[in-house]
C-alpha cells in the first residue's frame, strides 16, 4: 500500500532541531516514506531553541487560534510551517506564548528539567490531533516518537475514536531511553491529561507522575511499539515482556539503513490488514 498517511509526531527533527539521533530519524523515515509514495505529515514543538528567521518559520493563522486544555487551563494554540530543505516536506512547529518561548528545550540554562514538561507534552499531543483535524487530513498511521507523544495513542482511543479524521487510524509507539525518565512532576499529572471519554483507570500508567509513565502510557494504548537496541530497566523489560503477548513489539535500530526503512515500511502496512 504505497498510498498511506503518514502522521509522524516527536520532540525534535533535523535540521531545527537535533539533540539526538531521534532527529535524525524523524527526517530521514518520512523522506524515505515519501519516495515510497505515501502521503507525510510532521509534527513538533517550537521550542524556543529554533531560529525562526534562519529556519523561515511562519505563521499558519487559519490552523492557529485554537484553545487547548490543560487541566482548568486553556492556552491558544499557534501552528507555524517550514520546509525541510531538498526534502520537499513541510514540518509543523506547535507553539505558544507560555510552554515554547524560552530559550532552550526540555531543560534550562543549568540543564534542569522544567517543572511544567508534563503540561508542555498535553499541550503538544493536544495540539497536533487538533491541528489535523482543522487540516481535514485523515492519517491512516500516527507514529509518535518518544515520551513526549505518549498520551496521543490514548487519545486517539477513546477522545478522537468517534471522529471522521482518526476513525480509522492506528498507532505507532517508539520508545527509547530518556535520561529524564525519572523526574517527578506534580501529583495532579493525571487531571491535566483527562479528556473527554477518559476516566481515571485509564490513567494509571501516569500515576507514577514522571517522564516513565507517559512512555507506559503509550505502550499500553498504540497499536504497535517499537523499541530501539538499547538498555532498558528491569521495570521496562518487564513491560516490554507484557506487551509482546498481546500485540506486536518490534525492535529497530535507530540508523536509518535499508533495512530499517524496509521493517517501518512493512509494519505499517501490516497494521492495515
Amino acid at each position: 500500500m504505497s498510498n498511506l498517511k503518514i502522521l509522524y509526531a516527536g520532540t525534535e527533527v533535523d535540521p531545527f532541531l537535533s539533540t539526538s539521533k531521534l532527529a535524525h530519524l524523524l527526517r530521514t523515515l518520512p523522506l524515505a516514506m515519501q519516495d515510497r509514495g505515501m502521503e507525510i505529515r510532521i509534527f513538533v514543538p517550537r521550542f524556543g531553541i529554533i531560529n525562526e528567521r534562519k529556519n523561515r518559520l511562519h505563521e499558519v493563522v487559519r490552523l492557529s487560534g485554537i484553545n487547548i486544555a490543560v487541566g482548568d487551563d486553556e492556552k491558544p494554540l499557534v501552528i507555524k510551517v517550514a520546509s525541510i530543505p531538498t526534502a520537499r516536506m513541510q514540518v509543523y512547529f506547535i507553539d505558544n506564548d507560555d510552554y515554547f518561548h524560552r530559550k532552550t528545550g526540555l531543560v534550562d540554562k543549568n540543564n534542569q528539567f522544567y517543572a511544567d514538561n508534563d503540561e508542555r507534552a498535553i499541550f503538544f499531543s493536544k495540539g497536533v490531533l487538533e491541528t489535523v483535524k482543522k487540516l481535514g487530513w485523515a492519517p491512516d498511521i500516527v507514529h509518535c516518537a518518544d515520551w513526549m507523544t505518549g498520551l496521543m495513542p490514548l487519545y486517539l482511543k477513546t477522545t478522537y475514536k468517534k471522529d471522521p479524521i482518526f476513525k480509522d487510524a492506528k498507532s505507532v509507539f517508539t520508545v527509547c531511553n530518556s535520561e529524564y525518565a525519572d523526574y517527578k512532576f506534580a501529583d495532579d499529572l493525571v487531571e491535566k491529561a483527562k479528556m473527554l471519554d477518559i476516566d481515571d483507570e485509564m490513567l494509571t500508567a501516569l500515576r507514577s507522575a514522571d517522564c516513565r509513565g507517559f512512555i507506559r502510557c503509550g505502550m499500553q494504548y498504540a497499536d504497535t511499539v517499537i523499541k530501539y537496541p538499547e538498555t532498558y530497566g528491569d521495570d521496562m523489560n518487564a513491560l516490554f515482556q507484557e506487551h509482546q503477548q498481546h500485540k506486536q513489539l518490534a525492535e529497530i535500530g535507530l540508523e536509518p539503513a535499508e533495512d530499517v526503512l524496509n521493517a517501518y515500511h512493512d509494519i505499517y502496512n501490516a497494521l492495515l490488514h
